[in-house]
């Protein structure tokens, strides 16, 4: 891999959360919550930063990553916050501070027994574009990493042409790219947008596409999102999704130009495809140094049971933060989806998206634990689980 003195750059969405925290020991109903006139008794309260910029980034710090931050933020309280949050963990002169617009928060409400609640003002975020991209920056790191874009107004508008236009800029100068992606509303500006439009477009630029199952799902294959959707009711669409969901998935975004591609799963794990070597091998600065053994992968590794879950916020950007790192420490693709998988189950012992992580040391020991109970994943026909490695090989994995 080449060297430079930056190993990633992550950059897009970045907000203060405010995180109240709620008694141990009970469940609670959305009526216990959300009652006119009720008061709620909560238990401490966090206070940081948020969004990937935050939970991706400074998981890369606690690993021993060197890492610069790269958003937008208001010249408010809010924004000074956040700015001084994160010079506690990385270099931040890639971020812009703009004298006309309000910084972004999230309050975010996680009761136990309850999906997550957020309350987010989107602030600065909407108005991040090309021009807010130090290209010289970006230049000195391995990997540039941007996460979030359907709560980003201006990447998603004009059919992601500011989103193309930064990936496109990036790629020229020889980095390698990494995009994580959103959830939005689907009756939001950003739900109605053409996402298959949009990726057709961006991901010839993008190596390492990192979507979660649902949010590939709706953004791709809008129709059958819904009509899982409606099957699901008050469930999840993520455990109707089966090992052949995932295959065909992401056989049309790797048609579109990616790398490779990851589907976050949460308690179902972690899945990756990769393409060809070809493909591989013009990653940029952190190829593999053989592409070879990463081409033609299929690997789907079970996420590890957590009995008591503290919070599940940006549990998802945590694993990005292990994938990465495993990746540019040169690890096969198979450590490299277990690091995900032990970032995330750290993440779920923290209340805020960062307490609960450590260093990478603590990590290779979560990984080489055999006795953690892991979640089933329940694979369906065509798959086979490596003992050696506590992963499932899927049917376009070229090692079955």
């Amino acid at each position: 891999m080449s060297n430079r003195s930056l190993d990633v750059v992550v950059a897009g969405h970045v907000c203060l959360d405010i995180i109240p925290g709620f008694p141990s020991g009970r469940t609670y109903r959305i009526e216990d919550v959300f009652t006119p006139g009720k008061l709620v008794e909560t238990a401490g309260l966090a206070i940081s930063t948020g969004g990937p910029v935050s939970n991706t980034g400074i998981g890369l710090a606690k690993l021993g990553m060197k890492v610069a931050f790269m958003a937008k933020v208001g010249a408010d309280q809010i924004g000074r916050m956040t700015l001084d949050l994160l010079k506690a963990w990385a270099d931040t002169a890639g971020l812009f501070i703009s004298n006309e617009e309000s910084s972004s928060y999230t309050v975010a409400l996680a009761p136990p027994g309850i999906d997550r609640i957020f309350f987010h003002s989107p602030g600065t975020n909407h108005t991040f574009g090309a021009d807010n991209v130090n290209y010289d920056l970006v230049e000195r790191a391995r990997v540039f990493h941007l996460g979030y874009p359907p709560l980003m107004r201006r990447l998603f508008s004009d059919h992601g042409e500011e989103l193309v236009e930064i990936f496109r800029r990036v790629k020229e100068r020889g980095t390698t790219t990494s995009l994580d992606m959103a959830l939005p509303d689907p009756s939001s500006e950003a739900g109605r947008a053409d996402w298959l439009r949009i990726f057709e477009r961006l991901l010839p630029y993008v190596d390492i596409f990192h979507p979660s199952a649902e949010e590939a799902l709706f953004m791709a294959r809008r129709e059958k999102w819904q009509s899982l959707r409606e099957r699901a009711g008050t469930g999840e669409v993520l455990d109707l999704l089966t090992g052949p969901d995932y295959t065909e998935m992401s056989d049309l975004l790797l048609g579109m130009g990616c790398a490779m591609v990851t589907l976050k799963s949460g308690h179902r794990g972690f899945y990756l495809r990769t393409g060809s070597a070809d493909r591989i091998a013009a990653m940029g600065s952190a190829k593999p140094e053989d592409a070879s053994a990463w081409a033609g992968r299929e690997i789907w590794s079970p996420a590890y049971h957590v009995a008591q879950i503290a919070s599940a916020t940006g549990s998802g950007d945590s694993s990005l933060a292990g994938f990465t790192t495993a990746f540019l420490k040169g690890e096969s693709p198979e450590r490299c989806v277990a690091a995900g998988n032990a970032l995330g189950y750290q993440n779920l012992h923290g209340l805020d998206a960062i307490s609960g992580i450590r260093d990478w040391d603590y990590t290779l020991s979560v990984m080489a634990d055999a006795t953690l109970p892991r979640n089933p994943i329940n694979t369906g026909e065509g798959w086979q689980m490596d003992p050696h490695g506590h992963v499932a090989l899927g049917p376009r994995d070229r090692c079955l």
